[in-house]
């Protein structure tokens, strides 16, 4: 029998999925209510102790709580500045979030004929 926390995780899990859906739906529409959906995600994520997805996480500004959406209210650039650098600058409040780019390795051998 799962206890009563899983469950509820598990709820905030789907209701974030289900907000992040919305608000890249209406974002073009009513950029408020995006934001307003966002704040929300934020805050049942908070209440419920459940990390954001990153996926989830890398469109969203930490200063204005608002959609990154590249070309319309966020730019990208690729920096190679001691390494590898994706940069997202807001342009609603110029706040930049920078990620590093990984290579992926290679596994030689990582499949095996039976």
């Amino acid at each position: 029998m799962l206890s009563w926390k899983i469950i509820e995780k598990e709820i905030a899990k789907e209701r974030i999925e289900i907000l992040f859906d919305l608000t890249r739906k209406i974002f073009n529409s009513n950029p408020k209510l995006a934001n307003r959906y966002i704040q929300l995600m934020r805050k049942i994520a908070m209440k419920a102790r459940v990390k954001i997805p990153l996926k989830y996480k890398l469109f969203i500004c930490k200063k204005c709580n608002s959609l990154l959406i590249p070309g319309k209210n966020c730019r990208v650039r690729i920096k190679s500045e001691k390494g590898t650098k994706v940069t997202f600058t807001c342009l609603n409040c110029n706040s930049i979030k920078r990620y590093p780019v990984v290579k992926e390795k290679t596994i030689k051998n990582s499949i095996k004929l039976s």
